[in-house]
């Protein structure tokens, strides 16, 4: 959309694009930021978006699988308290004790957020496309919960399984 915005703002290219888009506050911040006054959105790396198709992200897909063989073996709704979070101090060099809410904080949620983190700093640098992050994470998790499945079906002993709740919020039982 911004290179249409661009193209027919600096190109004059008619894409019938409606005159509150192109006065719009975003595109008029956009244009000031680059200065140049193209409306082009800026990027953090110069090469851009990717210059290949689409593919599920090699780092997205391990960071899924691990999370969700992690949130297999851990309490996934077990609530990380202040006791257990940490952040940096104000001069940076040393750790305290977090100081905000604690709610909603679970093993789970962090693990989750942790592997979304992986899978969009990718995305962010230009590397990959947004998709790209998403099915290598859903990818990761089907190897990770297939895995599982066999690792279960190996044991000689009597074991119920794992509980886990997947990406998408589905509630997940291997046994």
């Amino acid at each position: 959309m911004a290179n249409l915005c661009h193209l027919q703002d600096i190109a004059d290219t008619d894409y019938s694009l409606h005159a509150d888009l192109m006065s719009s506050a975003t595109v008029t911040a956009v244009k000031a930021f680059n200065g140049s006054g193209t409306a082009l959105l800026p990027l953090q790396y110069p090469e851009g978006s990717p210059g290949h198709p689409t593919y599920p992200a090699g780092h997205a897909v391990v960071a899924g699988a691990a999370v969700t063989i992690l949130k297999a073996f851990f309490d996934e709704s077990t609530v990380i308290t202040s006791l257990f979070s940490v952040e940096h101090s104000e001069d940076g060099d040393s750790l305290v004790a977090y100081s905000g809410s604690t709610t909603g904080m679970t093993v789970g949620t962090e693990l989750n957020k942790l592997a979304a983190n992986i899978a969009i700093g990718r995305d962010l640098a230009g590397v990959h496309f947004r998709a790209d992050g998403d099915y290598g994470m859903a990818l990761g998790e089907k190897v990770a919960i297939q895995y599982l499945k066999d690792l279960k079906a190996a044991y000689n002993e009597d074991f119920a399984g794992w509980n886990l709740t997947k990406f998408d919020g589905t509630p997940t039982v291997i046994s």
